[in-house]
Parts: C-alpha cells; structure tokens; sequence
C-alpha cells in the first residue's frame, strides 16, 4: 500500500509532518517521491485517455451536425418542389440529429472541465513533486555536511591521539636513556657486601698466613743456630 491512497491526499499532504514523523526521513522521502512520480504517470495516462475521448467527441459533434445541415437543406428542397410532406420528414431526422449534438456537446463540456481539472491536479502534484525533491537535496547536503563535519572532527581527534602517543613514547624513550645511564653508573656495584667481605677476608687471611709461615721459617733458622 501507498503512503498515499488518492491524489487528494498528495495535493494535502504535509510533507515535513510526515518527514517529523519518520524513523528515517531519508527513507520516507524517496518513497514519497516514488509515490508521487507514479501517481504523476498514472493521472498522465488518464489525461492522454481523456483527450483522446474529448477528440472523437468532437469528431462526432461535427459529423451529427453536418448531418444536421444536410437535412435542413433536404427540407428546403422539398419545400421548393411542393413536397411539404417530405420537407417534414427531413426536419424531423435534423431534429433527431438536433438532440444527439445537445448530448454530444453537453459530454464535450463535461470532457473539458475534466482535462481542466486533471491539469490543475498534475499542476499541484508537480509542484509537490518539485518541493519533494527540493527537500531531498537540502537533506542530501545536510547529511553531506554533517558527514563531512564528522569525518573532520575524527581526524583532529585522531591527530591529536597520534600526537600524545609520540610525545608519551618520546617519554618512554627518555625514560629509558636516564635508567641506563643509571644502571651503568651501578656496574661493578652490584657485588653483594657480605660476599666482598668474605673475599677481602680470605685475602688477609692469605697475607697471615704467609706472614705466619716467613715467622715459623726464620725461627727455625735461628734454632738451628743456637743448637751449633
């Protein structure tokens, strides 16, 4: 089913209520647009029909009263040859012919009104179909414009994240370089103290040791002396 049902209803449509209305304004707009295009072809169609009507109506008005006139001219023979039986009857067939040109042009005059009141109507739903689509651009553009808007505004936002992320691993980096310059001033420190301890204690246990030894050999000497 159409959003709209007869052509009235497009002639007294309110187009932004029903774009208010919508879910999805773009969607509704191109369906009103589809309404109104195919009501447009269709009311064409009809006015074509019509015309066509109106153009064997008129064909046949000027045929009946052709008809009309010869028999008037049939009557006045007769009359001029005494026959005045004859000059009746022939203006009895153009009366006859008289009421079918009263009802042919009474539906000509019908025809016409109705022509003049499809073209005020295809008029009006053309001028809607314009303002139809008049609307859809602007909400085209609209879109275009907040898309545009949205997409620039994604960017900066983008630009200003890249930003931090260098300046945070330009940090990083720094951070880095003051910790190894750090850690190399600790080489050779990192000897735990009771380990060195031990060490320097082994040593001067060593230097005892020897000296102990030097004491022990030189007593010796001196004893082996005494004894001679």
């Amino acid at each position: 089913m159409g959003i709209f049902s007869r052509m009235t209803d497009i002639i007294n449509s309110n187009i932004n209520s029903l774009l208010d209305q919508a879910e999805d304004p773009e969607k509704m707009i191109r369906l009103i647009i589809q309404e109104m295009e195919d009501t447009l072809v269709e009311v064409r169609s009809s006015s074509a029909r019509v015309i066509a009507d109106r153009k064997a109506a008129n064909r046949r008005l000027t045929q009946v009263q052709a008809e009309a006139d010869s028999w008037e001219e049939k009557a006045k023979l007769a009359i001029s040859k005494g026959r005045e039986d004859l000059a009746r009857a022939a203006l009895q067939e153009k009366q006859a012919i008289a009421e079918e040109v009263t009802v042919v042009e009474a539906e000509l005059k019908a025809t016409d009104e109705h022509i003049g009141q499809l073209n005020d109507e295809v008029a009006q739903l053309q001028q809607k179909l314009s303002d139809a689509k008049a609307k859809q651009k602007a909400m085209m553009m609209r879109t275009k414009t907040v898309e545009s808007r949205i997409k620039v505004k994604r960017q900066m936002h983008r630009e200003a994240l890249d930003s931090a992320f260098q300046r945070f691993e330009h940090f990083e980096r720094r951070m880095d370089t003051l910790e190894s310059q750090l850690e190399s001033m600790d080489v050779g420190r990192d000897v735990p103290p009771d380990l060195a301890a031990e060490i320097n204690a082994l040593e001067d246990d060593e230097r005892i040791t020897d000296e102990l030894e030097r004491l022990k050999s030189e007593m010796k000497g001196e004893g082996a002396k005494d004894s001679q």
